[in-house]
């Protein structure tokens, strides 16, 4: 069965949008009033609202489907899915269906389930290996479908796609994860199961973002009610749970951390699942993560960024997905593209760009153009749309603020160069004497120590966050504020004379001792410029008790030495002539990352804790280095 017209194409687009005064281009969208956008969809698109999809079991998901009018069937589709209230007329979700079918494709939109109008349960990701195979399903089953299938989202709307694209479904011909990492539970170094951790260490994000977004008392449509009825209900109300303010500053310290949201009242719900599972915990593997055990079978254009929560896990699944070759097609067509912006961030991408308090130069890109290229290529059939010789990787270099391209991650040419931590014992602060040195201790020198005290942690000012209810602004921020404490350890080089791009993953190693059972160790790299400034670059934490693997934790022994590698820092960055590299070492960084209360218990379950007496040696057996990834000026 055909409808009369045809597909629309660019040119067709234009000539539409500009007989209306809107113009076609997408990133021009943008521009436009939230009325001019509803009429414009009004008149270029078929809309079914609240189209209730049954799965498997019979629970119904609430669906949106936009299709372009006049337009021959059958057609590609996108599919976004989401836990978040986009279905109920709400503008950003009428731009994106405008961009989708003013390119020629379906565009269907669906809520999770158990939220909103969509039925049964709620468990974060959205049971992606089952709603979402069924979906797909349910899809390319449709008469107005060309059987394929491709899958788009940021956040939220991108993490479930990594367990479905393991399930290679054969309609799911292409998928665009942006900002995808909590949906990861392990790949390579990366334990974080989805972003819950950093190196054992809970982060804070995760803890506001499900007060906001869990609700195990949610309100619910009474079953049976027709779509015209439930459409026509969606004009009205959108189920939204409107819950009180917090203020997060002041409850994010609460103890015990298990209780932190039923003391503001919330009934038991994934948070109290969550925080009581360790990173090794069995359970981590019964819902919707993926994990590198997993095949993987779809094209996909990633977007990632330099300042989000889980850029290094983001970028090892990348490799991963390259390289497990269950799908040989599949893994041969993986390209990323990573930029300097924070979490979800990829429309500021342009000239000017600041993060944080950096300036960036121009770091335009052609998001919108090349997401939709991505699809023409593998939904359409249109190979010239997308080439096979795009670089694999294209990301943005912060220093000489341009892009750069590569074919793999790392670049093929980067070199690993070590910097050891050296001083004389007295790294405490900015004014110490902590360096960094390609040369190591050749013998014994004087340790640095500090104190770690719970009640007085090292404050996190910038790098790479999201989602935490204001705790925490991401970005290139200065750090001399932090530097100038006594408990935070700073090694420095000399102001280098050449150019020097760092672009991969920076290992640490750290030779810790402490007087208490169970401490973290933090870690920062810092590009220091002449006046001084010291944006950082990137962060990382370990919680001692996992130096030799999350699944099998060992307390720590008073005078015994240790070596602990925290997750790497992933990063590029140039530092010019005259800038200077810097490592900051100490033991919280706190709120993004839950502190370690020091008595080697449940740090979860405790409201006491003891203060640390922590020391990062450096001498002959017990060296401290990061390990650069340095890319040659001639590559």
């Amino acid at each position: 069965m055909k409808k009369t017209g045809k597909i629309l194409t660019a040119s067709m687009t234009a000539a539409a949008l500009a007989a209306s005064s809107i113009q076609a281009s997408s990133q021009d969208f943008s521009k436009y009033s939230d009325e001019a956008i509803a009429e414009a969809l009004a008149d270029r698109a078929d809309v079914r609202m609240i189209e209730m999809v049954a799965m498997r079991d019979g629970v119904r998901l609430a669906t949106n489907i936009y299709m372009p009018k006049d337009a021959d069937w059958p057609l590609p589709t996108i599919l976004w899915k989401t836990p978040y209230n986009e279905l109920s007329y709400q503008d950003r979700t009428s731009r994106r269906a405008l961009e989708a079918v003013s390119r020629g494709f379906a565009f269907v939109v669906q809520n999770e389930r158990g939220r909103y109008y969509s039925e049964g349960k709620y468990e974060i990701l959205g049971y992606p290996q089952t709603d979402g195979y069924d979906t797909i399903s349910w899809i390319a089953d449709q008469p107005w479908s060309n059987g394929k299938v491709g899958t788009l989202g940021c956040s939220s709307s991108a993490e479930w796609q990594l367990a479905l694209a393991a399930m290679d479904h054969p309609a799911h011909a292409a998928m665009v994860p942006m900002a995808a990492g909590a949906g990861i539970g392990k790949v390579g170094p990366f334990q974080e199961q989805g972003n819950w951790y950093t190196g054992g260490v809970p982060r804070s994000l995760f803890f506001v973002w499900l007060y906001g977004v869990d609700n195990p008392l949610r309100a619910q449509l009474p079953g049976g009610l027709d779509q015209p009825t439930q459409a026509q209900i969606a004009r009205y109300n959108d189920l939204a749970a409107k819950k009180p303010a917090v203020d997060w500053t002041r409850q994010i310290r609460h103890l015990p951390l298990s209780t932190l949201l039923s003391d503001l009242g919330e009934p038991a719900g994934t948070y109290e699942n969550l925080i009581a599972r360790s990173p090794a915990d069995p359970e981590w593997k019964e819902g919707g993560l993926y994990h590198d055990d997993m095949g993987w079978g779809v094209p996909a254009l990633w977007f990632n960024s330099w300042y989000d929560v889980s850029i290094g896990p983001n970028m090892a699944l990348f490799n991963h997905a390259r390289s497990v070759n269950t799908d040989k097609k599949a893994s041969s067509n993986q390209y990323a593209v990573i930029g300097p912006n924070n979490h979800c961030r990829f429309s500021e991408l342009g000239p000017d760009f600041v993060s944080g308090d950096r300036e960036l130069g121009d770091a335009s890109f052609p998001v919108d153009d090349q997401v939709y290229s991505f699809f023409d290529r593998w939904l359409k059939g249109e190979t010239r749309a997308f080439p096979a010789s795009t670089a694999p990787v294209r990301y943005f270099t912060m220093g000489t603020n341009e892009w750069q391209s590569a074919t793999q991650w790392p670049p093929k040419s980067a070199r690993d160069v070590t910097l050891h931590l050296r001083s004389s014992g007295g790294a405490n602060s900015l004014y110490g004497d902590g360096r960094l040195s390609v040369d190591p201790p050749r013998s014994e020198e004087i340790a640095d120590r500090y104190i770690y005290d719970p009640a007085n942690p090292v404050q996190t000012v910038g790098g790479g966050d999201c989602c935490n209810g204001g705790l925490v602004k991401a970005g290139a921020f200065d750090q001399r504020l932090i530097e100038a404490r006594d408990d935070v350890l700073v090694y420095t080089s000399e102001p280098l004379t050449d150019a020097m791009e760092v672009s991969g993953f920076v290992e640490t190693v750290l030779s810790v001792s402490s007087d208490a059972r169970d401490t973290d160790f933090a870690v920062k790299l810092v590009d220091v410029a002449p006046d001084g400034t010291a944006h950082i670059l990137g962060d990382t934490i370990l919680r001692a008790r996992y130096r030799t693997g999350f699944d099998n934790p060992q307390l720590m022994e008073a005078g015994e030495v240790y070596q602990v590698s925290p997750t790497p820092i992933t990063i590029s960055n140039t530092f010019l002539p005259g800038h200077r590299i810097r490592i900051e070492v100490t033991s919280s960084n706190f709120p993004k990352f839950a502190r370690n209360l020091n008595t080697g218990g449940s740090n979860e379950t405790e409201s006491e804790f003891v203060i640390a007496h922590n020391t990062v040696h450096h001498s002959p057996g017990k060296l401290s280095y990061i390990k650069l990834p340095v890319v040659p000026a001639d590559r």
